[in-house]
């Protein structure tokens, strides 16, 4: 009961912020913490995603029927990665973008080794020392970046005095921070050097706890490393910055059609998809214009498209208790509602219209057309073909193929309304793809104002 009442009185704290920051859009507040169009939008995300988690956390407690200590453990961390996500969000410094980021490893590690058992140990342990690496990568490049200042007479990190300091930034330590920053970031992104991590992660922890690491974690990483870019974005560097940027996505794209074409544990091929989408995300980067616009609203798109599969993991897994591709078919008999959601959920996820994703991936297309990168343009809708048809492969079976032997008096009942938060997600993030307000266009516009 003490759970219900604290986790439900962090949502309304929660809500309260995201409205505070609502009404005091650009102002900076604590020194550290500005509430600009990017952080507050994401802030906004984050606060719906956070209600489903929780609630889906309850959920997946109360069927496990966990001691208390156990539930303890897991909402007080769920808690703090949320807490520490939304301020990193919000962060105008790097270093504390920085201590924010090492505060989610922490978090995250806790409710990734959740079930206590050897792959759970393996998942944490991989993970934390993953994290650890990119951390101090982040470390270095924000010493590189205080060297880039030269004899400058300030030693301010915040991202705004960077900006405006850009062109006097020594190049060589702008370049060798850029690297080391964008290298460390890649683990939170999910993009290639450091994918792996994400990875096993996101598959050993809860499907709530999955949720949150494939969506508004995955955005804040993809944060870390905008603004950055934001500061070489001035700077004669950002041509290379943008090679770097371009290679990472290309590859992350790569990775993931590789491994979708032969993975199959359900939840690792979502995770595996995510990788694909935030490559999208830094190849819209990369190529600048109308793909900044196109990055941001992906992100967003796909926190709310991506949280809603992992959310439906659990009742899948409740059905079958297995993530294998092989073991697991005819779900529209078992569970018609959640079937629905998974095939909503696949839609959008491949960008087939009506999904909302698919507006943002012909922005990223038609700026890559723009910007006379047709080579990439074919390379890239080659592996998305790949990948779609991979996805569809096991989705398809997963909804429609009898499983053989398949024992169906074992199948527990799960009620419709256990879906509805999912459906209610892809709805949203349909409605925000075709017809998004003027509010939410200007808060994006104003997002990427300074690099258009």
């Amino acid at each position: 009961m003490v759970n219900y009442v604290l986790t439900s009185l962090f949502i309304v704290l929660q809500w309260g912020f995201t409205v505070y920051a609502y009404f005091h859009l650009n102002a900076t507040v604590a020194e550290y913490f500005t509430f600009d169009s990017l952080g507050f939008l994401l802030l906004l995300v984050l606060s719906i995603i956070s209600i489903p988690a929780i609630f889906h956390s309850h959920r997946y407690i109360d069927l496990h029927n966990e001691p208390p200590k156990s539930q303890s453990i897991y909402f007080s961390a769920l808690i703090v990665l949320i807490a520490a996500i939304g301020l990193a969000y919000l962060a105008n410094h790097i270093a504390v973008l920085w201590i924010f980021t090492e505060i989610t490893t922490l978090a995250a590690s806790a409710l990734i080794y959740h079930h206590r058992n050897k792959l759970a140990l393996e998942g944490t342990w991989k993970y934390v020392f993953i994290c650890a690496i990119s951390v101090a990568f982040i470390f270095i490049g924000i010493l590189f970046l205080s060297l880039s200042l030269g004899k400058a007479s300030s030693d301010n990190l915040s991202f705004q005095y960077l900006i405006s300091r850009s062109t006097t930034l020594n190049p060589f330590w702008l370049k060798l921070a850029f690297l080391f920053i964008f290298t460390g970031f890649t683990v939170k992104a999910g993009l290639v050097p450091m994918f792996t991590a994400g990875v096993d992660a996101k598959d050993k922890a809860p499907g709530p706890t999955a949720a949150l690491l494939s969506s508004v974690l995955m955005n804040m990483g993809v944060v870390g490393i905008f603004r950055t870019y934001s500061i070489i974005a001035y700077t004669p560097l950002q041509h290379w910055a943008n090679i770097v940027i371009g290679i990472s996505a290309v590859l992350s794209i790569f990775v993931a059609t590789v491994y979708m074409i032969k993975v199959k544990n359900i939840k690792r091929m979502f995770a595996y998809s995510s990788i694909e989408h935030m490559g999208l995300v830094m190849l819209a980067i990369s190529i600048g214009g109308i793909g900044y616009y196109a990055a941001i609203l992906h992100i967003v798109l796909h926190a709310f498209v991506k949280s809603s599969l992992f959310f439906q993991y659990n009742q899948i897994y409740r059905v079958y208790q297995d993530k294998s591709v092989n073991h697991i078919g005819n779900y529209f008999k078992y569970n018609p509602t959640g079937a629905i959601v998974v095939l909503l959920g696949f839609i959008s996820a491949t960008a087939i219209p009506p999904s909302g994703l698919f507006v943002s991936e012909f922005l990223i297309f038609r700026a890559l057309f723009e910007g006379h990168q047709i080579f990439i343009l074919i390379a890239v809708l080659l592996l998305l073909t790949i990948i779609i048809w991979a996805f569809a492969k096991n989705i398809l079976k997963v909804l429609f193929t009898p499983i053989p032997n398949f024992d169906e008096s074992q199948v527990p009942v799960i009620k419709p309304w256990e879906s509805y938060t999912q459906l209610a997600l892809i709805i949203l993030s349909i409605y925000l793809g075709l017809t998004p307000p003027d509010f939410f266009v200007q808060l994006i516009k104003e997002s990427v104002m300074f690099l258009s």
